[in-house]
């Protein structure tokens, strides 16, 4: 189906988006208010606690910075850590060995630069590369935090023939600053933090409870809400209160996990002192604060983080490449992204969501992507197998913002409100072909597919865009958290997409088969 060609979906999106530039979106009524459930019990460093047992813990867990991350390394056999301290240490250390009590361990060193400067302290972030994992193994480890070895943890790495990965929407705690709990609290920046922090506990609890098979964790960013754009002394604590609150979570002491850039992660350096990415894209010619997009590998499939809060898509076509050059036999290429340039939500999927879309649809085909990861409209949505129609459009640089601070979409935004620039942008942006529309078990496909993934914690949902696009196969916003499983083996992708709180699917199974 060429959706340029087509009189009638032309007439049809015109209306629609109409309707959207019509009216300024936000955040609706509903969250996820950890209150209301006060007897569910989250995993934590200290035990495992209830709300009211949470509410006394966060007095200590708001202001513990010095917690850490794992991601994965640039490949199945290599691990990352990350994590801030007080003093500076020559090298960042992490042991490592097969054996719970650590007899027999390997050292790690890594190295050490000045991070963030937090209520007048200056912080240090350490990060460490270990090398050498074999698969389905169980290992531990001990990270030296201001000269003392921390207590003992472990993961366990996964078979890179056949592993599933958990995909989860924009967790941003902080984000139900503004609601009102049912214990009678408006919440101001901490007690969003607070109760998304909870939230964002039990989802990965439930998650890894009822699918123990997952091996890692991808974001498609916005793990906080604070931008700190400002660069307050006060901004830039909240905005650490709210990375203490993401990574408070003992569930990811063992789960590693690979995060992309969100708009609100993406004008502090607080992202990149906070997570250690493989490969970094530091060929960027307009990055922004937070770093850079990256890439790695997990058995077949190559993985490429896009941060696309940089709307310069030269940039991201150079990574893509990039990262196919450095790993051409991979059978699986998966894009993960913030903007959704294919999503059916409201605040962002017609408006600076597709700001890009002209200029990376038809990067992601001669790339031959296979799938499409995103985030960003707190909405659960699930494209057919979308192609570029192969036409010239138009790149919009008018609507960019140049400079480090990542990107806003007041300007497209405010373009929208004139009728002729509006007309040409809706026009523009009929850019796609349907090229299948097969459900279930496809084999051997043409075109992309494109997934947007709602709030992993309810910290924030958007509504729905009143009339369904046409690329659009299924959609939800049940206004209840979400998460998806993705396996991979050898032959086939399959993505299937769970209610947090029953376990229960939301959405049919979607598979990919590859011969």
């Amino acid at each position: 189906m060429n959706v340029c060609k087509s009189k009638k979906r032309l007439a049809a999106s015109i209306a629609l988006a109409l309707c959207v530039f019509g009216t300024a979106y936000a955040a609706t009524e509903h969250w996820n208010d950890a209150s209301l459930t006060p007897a569910a019990v989250v995993s934590t460093q200290a035990g495992d606690v209830n709300w009211e047992q949470w509410k006394e813990q966060w007095e200590t867990i708001k202001t513990d910075y010095e917690q850490l991350s794992m991601a994965p390394g640039k490949d199945a056999s290599q691990m990352n850590f990350a994590w801030y301290s007080k003093e500076q240490p020559k090298h960042a250390l992490v042991r490592v060995s097969k054996s719970a009590d650590m007899q027999r361990h390997e050292e790690w060193k890594g190295i050490v630069k000045a991070g963030t400067v937090v209520d007048g302290t200056q912080y240090y972030t350490n990060k460490v590369t270990v090398r050498g994992l074999e698969p389905d193994t169980t290992y531990y480890y001990q990270v030296n935090v201001d000269g003392a070895w921390q207590d003992v943890q472990s993961f366990k790495t996964g078979n890179p023939d056949d592993f599933s990965f958990m995909y989860v929407g924009d967790p941003q705690i902080g984000a139900s600053k503004g609601q009102t709990s049912s214990e009678g609290n408006k919440q101001d920046g901490e007690l969003a933090a607070r109760n998304d922090a909870y939230n964002w506990n039990k989802t990965l609890n439930s998650a890894l409870a009822q699918h123990p098979e997952i091996n890692f964790l991808v974001s498609p960013g916005d793990q906080i809400n604070e931008p700190a754009e400002d660069q307050s002394a006060a901004k830039i604590q909240l905005q650490e209160m709210q990375y203490a609150g993401y990574l408070s979570a003992k569930a990811l002491r063992s789960l590693p996990e690979a995060t992309s850039i969100g708009n609100h992660d993406s004008m502090t350096t607080g992202y990149q002192n906070h997570f250690h990415t493989p490969n970094p894209f530091t060929e960027e010619a307009t990055p922004t604060t937070a770093g850079h997009g990256y890439f790695y590998t997990y058995g077949n499939a190559l993985f490429i983080m896009i941060n696309a809060n940089n709307y310069n898509a030269a940039d991201h076509e150079a990574l893509i490449k990039k990262a196919i050059a450095a790993h051409p036999d991979t059978k699986w290429r998966i894009v993960v992204m913030h903007q959704d340039i294919y999503g059916s939500g409201k605040d962002h999927s017609d408006s600076d969501g597709i700001l890009l879309r002209t200029q990376l649809t038809p990067i992601y085909d001669a790339n031959k992507i296979d799938v499409v990861l995103q985030g960003q409209d707190h909405t659960y949505a699930r494209t057919y197998q979308i192609s570029s129609d192969g036409k010239q459009h138009a790149t919009f640089d008018e609507y960019k913002v140049a400079g480090q601070q990542g990107q806003h979409h007041n300007l497209i935004d405010a373009a929208m409100k004139d009728a002729d620039k509006k007309a040409v942008y809706e026009s523009q942006n009929l850019c796609y072909t349907i090229a299948d529309m097969k459900q279930g078990t496809l084999r051997n496909p043409k075109g992309v597919f494109y997934m947007s993934s709602n709030s992993a914690t309810g910290s924030k949902f958007y509504e729905l865009i009143p009339q369904q696009q046409d690329y659009i196969a299924a959609r939800n916003q049940d206004w209840r958290p979400t998460y998806s499983v993705i396996r991979i083996t050898k032959t086939s992708f399959t993505i299937d997409t769970y209610d947090v709180e029953t376990g229960k699917p939301i959405d049919e199974s979607y598979s990919i088969i590859k011969d």
